[in-house]
């Protein structure tokens, strides 16, 4: 999870300013923690508590309401009756990560991927994108086989991870859905060398660069193992204490142990 919350805070100085290069500093004054962050730590904390995306979800972001949501998302977190508005925005695949790494079989990501996009994001392709990114992270921690994860990805949820970034890049803008930024997300991990370069692959591409980098840095970690020391001081620092308090209670939790939620979903781990 703190490697998808490191590239939201990497690439959220390259979101409206991008770069198509792997040549950029990670961190700047102007590097700080967004949307992606914030709702990433809601599932999380959901997953330590009482297992209600929506609830968590409408909390933190109340507690972080200029974290740079976008407006249907606003309108959804204010309304009366918190209804999935049907969005296939990535933002259903910028929060999953948690789930990646606290469940331990297929059916279980795919699952509770889905309830954790459906509070919002209930378009076919929100749901294939948080489910796509969230069995990305488990085969990459359970297999350590960037080919498996290559072939089941693309088989289940039909994306095209046959092209190399070079390839994407020239022609590549920002783009918010999830079907033309969870694939690029996604080779951005698997044309890496270890877990920053996978960052720097994302943020190069010149698109949703906070978003594309949360997704392939989670993954990255998953594969890696932790990320790099210096960047996870950075990154720490860099966080409101309670965002800081969950993301290492969690990381506490995935590193004891990555089975950290029961296969009874109504079993959740205390913290």
């Amino acid at each position: 999870m703190l490697g998808a919350v490191a590239g939201d805070i990497i690439g959220s100085m390259f979101e409206f300013h991008p770069v198509q290069n792997k040549t950029f500093e990670l961190f700047s004054q102007e590097s700080s923690f967004t949307d992606d962050t914030v709702l990433t730590v809601a599932i999380a904390s959901a997953l330590m508590t009482d297992g209600d995306y929506l609830s968590a979800v409408v909390d933190w972001a109340k507690r972080y309401p200029h974290a740079g949501y976008g407006a249907r998302f606003l309108l959804w977190l204010h309304a009366d009756d918190h209804r999935p508005y049907g969005s296939f925005g990535n933002g259903s695949a910028m929060r999953v990560s948690p789930i990646g790494f606290a469940f331990d079989t297929v059916n279980e990501v795919l699952a509770e991927a889905t309830r954790s996009a459906a509070i919002t994001h209930d378009h076919p392709e929100g749901i294939k994108g948080a489910q796509a990114t969230a069995l990305a992270i488990l085969l990459a921690r359970t297999t350590h086989d960037k080919e498996t994860v290559r072939r089941e990805i693309s088989a289940r949820f039909g994306y095209d991870l046959s092209r190399p970034l070079d390839f994407i890049r020239p022609g590549y803008s920002f783009d918010e859905t999830c079907q033309s930024s969870v694939p690029e997300a996604i080779t951005a991990f698997l044309e890496s060398i270890d877990y920053e370069d996978a960052v720097r692959n994302a943020v190069s591409l010149g698109g949703d660069a906070d978003t594309l980098a949360c997704i392939a840095g989670g993954i990255a970690e998953a594969f890696y193992g932790p990320i790099p020391q210096a960047i996870r001081a950075q990154v720490l620092s860099r966080l409101e204490p309670d965002l800081r308090d969950v993301t290492i209670a969690f990381e506490r939790l995935s590193r004891n142990s990555f089975g950290l939620v029961s296969s009874d979903s109504s079993a959740r781990a205390d913290g």
